[in-house]
């Protein structure tokens, strides 16, 4: 099990199926935001936070922050963590968009294909690793 925990006091966690229906107990859904502690977006980066921060249907005015991570309620109430629905991983801390890299790669004249991986380290850790052909 992965437990997330609870939110804090002035925010609140659901799961939602992709019509941003709320899914049963024990279903997976993608993990949404909302609430007063709610940020208002991403400096600096408007397409990014229309994309993610979107209205909440249940809530007259409120928004909701599209996590892009997985998970399902238990019985007991608590959130387990499932994973990414996307290509995004945390290394060392801080997320990363293998999509990003490996269109960089692509982009350079001499790549015609190109993956990123994540590779899971003996201590526990992961790196990147690229193949390019």
């Amino acid at each position: 099990r992965s437990p997330i925990g609870v939110p804090m006091p002035d925010l609140t966690l659901h799961l939602f199926d992709a019509d941003l229906n709320a899914v049963p107990v024990g279903a997976v859904g993608e993990l949404f935001v909302g609430g007063a502690g709610l940020a208002r977006g991403y400096l600096g980066r408007p397409a990014l936070t229309a994309e993610r921060f979107i209205p909440d249907p249940s809530v007259p005015g409120g928004r909701l922050y599209r996590s892009g991570d997985l998970a399902r309620r238990l019985a007991d109430g608590d959130l387990d963590y499932i994973g990414r629905n996307d290509l995004q991983v945390k290394i060392r801390g801080h997320r990363i968009e293998l999509g990003e890299i490996q269109a960089a790669l692509l982009g350079h004249a001499g790549v015609r294909e190109a993956a990123v991986i994540a590779l899971e380290e003996a201590g526990g850790g992961k790196r990147l690793a690229a193949y390019v052909v």
